[in-house]
């Protein structure tokens, strides 16, 4: 059974980048990790319905219990619903409380600060040609990537070596999608393609091409692009090579 992942649009918000402008693609729901909390299955679950009545993404849940597609659960088996290392997810932090007397005007959240860079043992390479349009925020869950615009049809190639351990549009939001397993710790995702040109379990090679640029589970012609050391999204252009 296919996960599906309850992540209705992409909301984005483009930083300063040479001509970016903002642009807004709907919203998403954060994960809520329960740390020392475990769920024990029955019949009829499915990661879907486990994860959402627990306030938790299914791509999390997966991933916190390194659930491989296609994503198939067993009645009397124990899913964690925090990560395994007991850390929660990070998060922009909460607005302070005013103290009495205070003025009563008030303030945005603070961006937690994105971590230094995880050495990747990866040698990343654009998977597409085109316009930045969003970019990936630390904390924020509906801006675990960066976005490229295109034109419909154009190639979106591996960002890496490795071998396709999802090829499906089972994941709603993401329409398309591809994921591609580099090695142990990192992942890379390919979402909004109009094709796909690989199957699960075959081996790609880096600028290998493995789909075709679309709009599926997307308001225009782009490629979603992520990142993704331990199960956990980093800033892909902390890998890129400069352009």
């Amino acid at each position: 059974m296919r996960m599906a992942i309850v992540l209705v649009a992409l909301s984005v918000l483009l930083s300063a980048c040479g001509s970016s402008r903002v642009v807004r693609e709907g919203g998403a729901q954060a994960s809520t990790a329960r740390p020392g909390q475990t769920v024990t299955v029955k019949r009829g679950d499915t990661v879907y319905r486990i994860a959402t009545s627990n306030g938790i993404s299914p791509l999390d849940l997966a991933t916190w219990n390194n659930i491989a597609p296609p994503y198939t659960i067993y009645p009397g088996q124990q899913l964690r619903l925090y990560p395994s290392d007991g850390r929660t997810p990070t998060r922009t932090a909460s607005t302070p409380t005013r103290p009495s007397g205070q003025s009563s005007t008030t303030r945005q959240p603070a961006a937690t600060p994105a971590p230094p860079p995880v050495r990747s043992s990866v040698a990343w390479r654009w998977p597409a040609d085109g316009q930045l349009v969003n970019r990936f925020a630390a904390g924020d869950p509906t801006r675990q990537g960066i976005g490229i615009a295109g034109s419909s049809g154009q190639p979106v190639k591996a960002a890496g070596d490795g071998v396709v351990v999802y090829s499906g549009s089972g994941l709603v939001g993401y329409g398309e999608l591809i994921i591609v397993k580099h090695d142990d710790e990192w992942l890379s995702a390919y979402g909004h393609n109009r094709a796909r040109l690989v199957n699960e379990g075959e081996r790609v090679r880096t600028g290998q091409q493995i789909a075709e640029m679309g709009r599926s589970g997307a308001a225009r012609d782009m490629l979603h692009f992520e990142i993704r050391h331990n199960g956990r999204p980093v800033d892909p252009l902390s890998y890129l090579p400069k352009r």
